[in-house]
C-alpha cells in the first residue's frame, strides 16, 4: 500500500512539470525553445545536468543546448555526433518505455565513439539503484503525427537524489520529452511561417514564390492551421483550413468554411475563446467534431497583415492535445484517489468537505428564506439600485464571502451522533459525516497477511459505495478507516444509513477460498459552517470511539 504522502509528491511533481512545459511555450525562437528544454529538466525534473542533441538536415546530431554546468556548456555546445553512433546508443541498454538507460557496466564501450561527452566524477555506487557517474539516460524526441521521425535526443545526468528514477520519474521524463518535441516542432513551424510572412512584406517581386512557400507550410503542416477573417460582418469566419485540421475535426474543407471557431467550441469554453487575443493569443479548449464528440486543442493566434489595407486575416495554429489532457486527468485522479480501493483519498476528502464550509459561525441559523437569499443574493430594498450582475455582492465586506454559498447546519436534536437507533429528527437536513472504523481488521491482517487485508479493504469499499447515493462521497481516510459524506439527511436518516452500511459490511468476505468477517463502528458528525474540515472529521471520529466503547460495554454485560 502506498504511503499517504505519495499523492502529494506526485501532485507537486505534476505542478512542476506543468510549469516547465508552460515555459517551453513561452519561448519566442527555436534557440530559446531548445535552451528552455534543457533548463526545464534541471529546474523541474530533478537532474543536475541536461543536454539537448538536435537532428541536423544531414542526419547527424548537434549539441544545441546544455544546462547545469557552464564549463561543460562552453566545451561541447555546437559539437556534432554521427547518426550511426547515436542509433547504436539508442539500441543498447535497457528500454524504460521510450527512454533508454545504459548502465556503466555496458557504457564503457562508448567512451571512444564520436558523440561529444562530458564525464562527471563521483563515488562508486553503494546500492543497486544508485546512480553511477558513467550511467547514461536518453529520452528520444519524435515528431508528432504518429510517425517515428527523430527530432533529437535529451540526455540527462546526476539525479539530485543520487538514484535511478523510479516509475514516476521515468513517466515524467517521457511526458516532458513528448512536450519538448511538440515545442521544437512548433518553434520550427513558427520560424518558417514568420520567414514566409517577411518575404510577403519585403519581397513584392517574389510574391508568387512566397505565396507558394506559405501554401506548402500551411497545407502540409503536421498540426491544424486555419485562416479567418478579421473585422466586418463576417469577423471570425473560417476562410481556409488545412488537411490536418479537417482530419482532426472530421469535417471537409468546404463545410469548415461555413463556421467560425465560436460555432465549433464547447459551450463551457466559449468564454476562454472570447478572451483570447488576436495577436499572440493562446488558449486550450475543446472543439466539436462532426460525430458530436469534442477534442482538446491548443490554439495560438497571429495576425497576417497586408501592407496596404492593414491587418486582414487571423492565422490560427491548432495543436491536438487530447492525449496530454487525458494523461493529466489520469495523473490528477491518481494523486487524489487511493491506489488500493480507488476511493477518494484523505486529501480529496478534506478538499470536498472544505468546499462546503465557510467561516460563518454555525450557531447563526438562517431561516429557509434567509438561506435562499444567501444562495441567490439578498433582495434589494425598495427604491435601492439593483447591481448589473444581479447579485448584491460586495467583495470589501465580510458578508460578501457568503452571498452565493449555501450554509451548512447540524440538526440540533442530534444527541450523541452514534449509529444506533433512538435519534430524534427535528426536520433539519444537513451534510452528515459518517466515520467508519473496521472492527477486527487488525487480527485478519496479523493472522492471514496483508494480501488478505487488502482484499478485505477493497470489498468493504465496494460494499460502502453500493449503499450510498450517486451524489454521496465514500473516501478512504487511511488504514481501516473510511468516511461517508451524505448531504440532505436528518438525524434519523443518518442513523438509518449507518445501520445499513454496517449491515452491508458484516457478511463474510471470501478471500482465496477463506471466509473472514469484520465489524464496523460508526460515528456521525455534521458539517457546519464555522467549523474547519479537520474539526468536522475529529467530531465524527470522537463519536465513533464513543460508540465503539459503548458497544464493548454492552458485550461485556451480555457476557
Amino acid at each position: 500500500m502506498e504511503a499517504e504522502s505519495e499523492p502529494y509528491v506526485r501532485l507537486a511533481t505534476l505542478r512542476q512539470l506543468h510549469q516547465v512545459v508552460a515555459d517551453l511555450n513561452r519561448a519566442t525562437s527555436l534557440a530559446d525553445t531548445l535552451q528552455a528544454v534543457a533548463d526545464g529538466i534541471v529546474a523541474g525534473l530533478g537532474y543536475e545536468l541536461a543536454c539537448v542533441n538536435l537532428v541536423q538536415p544531414d542526419g547527424d546530431l548537434v549539441i544545441a543546448a546544455f544546462a547545469g554546468n557552464p564549463a561543460a556548456e562552453a566545451l561541447i555546445t555546437g559539437r556534432v555526433g554521427s547518426r550511426a553512433s547515436w542509433e547504436r546508443r539508442l539500441s543498447m541498454g535497457e528500454a524504460w518505455g521510450d527512454l533508454h538507460f545504459i548502465p556503466h557496466t555496458e557504457g564503457w564501450v562508448l567512451l571512444e565513439d564520436d558523440v561529444p561527452q562530458w564525464h562527471t566524477d563521483g563515488p562508486e555506487p553503494r546500492f543497486a539503484d544508485e546512480w553511477h557517474p558513467q550511467d547514461r539516460l536518453y529520452a528520444p524526441m519524435y515528431a508528432s503525427g504518429g510517425g517515428q521521425e527523430l527530432l533529437g535526443v535529451i540526455s540527462v545526468d546526476r539525479p539530485r537524489n543520487g538514484r535511478h528514477p523510479g516509475a514516476w520519474g521515468q513517466e515524467a521524463l517521457q511526458m516532458y520529452a513528448s512536450q519538448a518535441a511538440i515545442a521544437i516542432s512548433n518553434a520550427r513551424l513558427r520560424a518558417n511561417m514568420q520567414r514566409a510572412l517577411v518575404r510577403l512584406e519585403r519581397e513584392q517581386q517574389a510574391l508568387r514564390a512566397s505565396e507558394e512557400s506559405f501554401r506548402q507550410a500551411f497545407e502540409y503542416a503536421p498540426s491544424g492551421m486555419a485562416i479567418a477573417e478579421m473585422g466586418g460582418d463576417q469577423h471570425g469566419r473560417l476562410l481556409r483550413t488545412n488537411d490536418a485540421l479537417c482530419r482532426l475535426l472530421g469535417r471537409p474543407a468546404s463545410a469548415m468554411r461555413r463556421y467560425s471557431f465560436a460555432d465549433l467550441v464547447h459551450p463551457e469554453d466559449i468564454g476562454t475563446l472570447l478572451r483570447t487575443s488576436a495577436e499572440g493569443g493562446r488558449a486550450e479548449l475543446r472543439l466539436g467534431r462532426r460525430d458530436g464528440t469534442y477534442v482538446w486543442v491548443s490554439l495560438r493566434n497571429s495576425v497576417v497583415a497586408d501592407t496596404t489595407d492593414g491587418p486582414r486575416f487571423l492565422l490560427t495554429h491548432v495543436e491536438d492535445i487530447e492525449e496530454r489532457k487525458r494523461h493529466e486527468l489520469h495523473l490528477a485522479h491518481r494523486a487524489s484517489h487511493d491506489s488500493l480501493t480507488g476511493l477518494p483519498n484523505s486529501a480529496e476528502l478534506r478538499s470536498r468537505l472544505a468546499a462546503r464550509l465557510c467561516r460563518r459561525p454555525h450557531s447563526v441559523r438562517a431561516t429557509a428564506i434567509e438561506a435562499l437569499d444567501a444562495a441567490y443574493g439578498e433582495p434589494a430594498a425598495p427604491g435601492s439600485a439593483v447591481p448589473e450582475h444581479g447579485f448584491d455582492y460586495n467583495p470589501h465586506t465580510d458578508a460578501g464571502s457568503y452571498d452565493h454559498h449555501v450554509h451548512m447546519y447540524a440538526p440540533t436534536s442530534d444527541a450523541d451522533g452514534g449509529a444506533g437507533g433512538g435519534a430524534v429528527d427535528d426536520g433539519t437536513k444537513g451534510l452528515a459525516v459518517l466515520f467508519c472504523d473496521l472492527d477486527g481488521f487488525k487480527s485478519i491482517n496479523d493472522r492471514f497477511g496483508h494480501h488478505t487485508g487488502d482484499a478485505v479493504l477493497i470489498e468493504v469499499a465496494r460494499r460502502l459505495t453500493t449503499c450510498v447515493r450517486d451524489g454521496d462521497t465514500v473516501a478512504r481516510l487511511g488504514g481501516d478507516e473510511f468516511v461517508v459524506l451524505a448531504d440532505g439527511l436528518g438525524s434519523a436518516d443518518a442513523a438509518d444509513l449507518a445501520v445499513r452500511l454496517r449491515n452491508a459490511i458484516i457478511p463474510p468476505i471470501r478471500v482465496d477460498g477463506r471466509a473472514v468477517r469484520v465489524g464496523a463502528s460508526f460515528g456521525i458528525g455534521w458539517a457546519s459552517c464555522g467549523m474547519s474540515a479537520e474539526e468536522v472529521l475529529q467530531s465524527a471520529d470522537q463519536r465513533m470511539y464513543v460508540e465503539k466503547r459503548s458497544r464493548a460495554k454492552v458485550h461485556r454485560r451480555a457476557g
